[in-house]
């Protein structure tokens, strides 16, 4: 049972980056724009929270700077594609691209630094209670950020007037600009949103999953949490779903090298994407509800007449 519960820690911990930067991913399509810098904007914020946690000694102001770090990165991309009209794709590629070498260059000096992390909360005498302690009274505490994150997305998108002007707008944002509302403030918004929880993704991986800082230690989780999104019909039960499986395939390949089982190292780093990316393609076979799900107008240019 003691390692049933290290297996289920473990695997909520490799997930848990994939689902802060998939929600803000899942935000930022649903008002209909498709950002393609995920990886580039959980690097800056990994390496800019890790930098001012090393050197402030505060891992919740090295957190703080990487939400506003990731943030940030999603303001020039909104700047480009909302204001300026240019394309979101090219625009997303370029982000990601100058995430990666911004990140490097931030980096320089904190290659050899390592922090103590995040301690894990625990309640006393509940998280001491077999197996059941542990995954519910003993995680850390932006592991319940990302669980109350994905209540309030949820309830956002299905439960609030906020959400559903938010999918309006990814549907029909003409007919929303037509009746009075800011459809290029609501999608500013949604894109710092998105901009923000990969940020905060980065700052999970390199201050309490890692914790030190890695050149590109985000290892294609950003093109990772894109798929999720797609190929989950925009729903984020299937996100969360998504994100832990892939963390624990993750997991799941150390345990492999541990037995003694003769794969290459190679075939066991691949098991992760090859898995999730299989899974959610069988998951999302349903046409019907890709179109119900997926925004029209998502990777658009809308041009607000006056």
């Amino acid at each position: 049972m003691d390692t049933f519960t290290a297996i289920v820690l473990a695997t909520l911990g490799a997930g848990t980056p994939l689902v802060f930067a998939a929600l803000g991913e899942l935000i930022t399509e649903k008002s209909g724009v498709l950002n393609l810098g995920v990886e580039g904007m959980m690097l800056v914020g990994a390496v800019c929270g890790f930098a001012v946690a090393a050197d402030s000694g505060s891992i919740w102001l090295g957190v703080l700077t990487a939400v506003a770090a990731g943030a940030a990165m999603a303001l020039v991309f909104a700047v480009l594609t909302l204001t300026f009209q240019a394309n979101q794709v090219a625009s997303g590629l370029a982000l990601t691209i100058f995430g990666i070498g911004l990140s490097a260059f931030i980096g320089l000096g904190y290659t050899s630094v390592a922090l103590d992390g995040m301690d894990p909360v625990r309640i006393p005498v509940l998280s001491d209670i077999p197996v059941v302690g542990p995954l519910l009274f003993g995680l850390d505490p932006l592991m319940y950020l990302s669980f109350a994150l994905f209540g309030a997305v949820t309830w956002f998108l299905y439960r609030s007037k906020a959400g559903l002007l938010l999918r309006g707008i990814g549907e029909a944002p003409d007919s929303a600009h037509a009746i009075g509302y800011p459809v290029i403030r609501i999608r500013y918004l949604a894109v710092l949103f998105g901009g923000a929880m990969a940020g905060l993704g980065g700052a999970y991986l390199a201050l309490v999953y890692t914790p030190l800082w890695v050149e590109e230690m985000t290892a294609g989780r950003g093109w990772i949490a894109l798929a999720l999104v797609v190929f989950s019909t925009w729903r984020p039960g299937r996100v969360m779903l998504g994100a832990y499986l892939f963390g624990g395939v993750t997991i799941l390949q150390f345990h492999v090298q541990g037995l003694g089982i003769d794969l290459p190292s190679q075939l066991l780093s691949m098991l992760p994407y090859l898995a999730t990316i299989f899974v959610l393609v069988l998951i999302s076979r349903d046409i019907n509800t890709i179109r119900l799900n997926a925004p029209a107008s998502i990777g658009q240019a809308f041009h607000p007449s006056n």
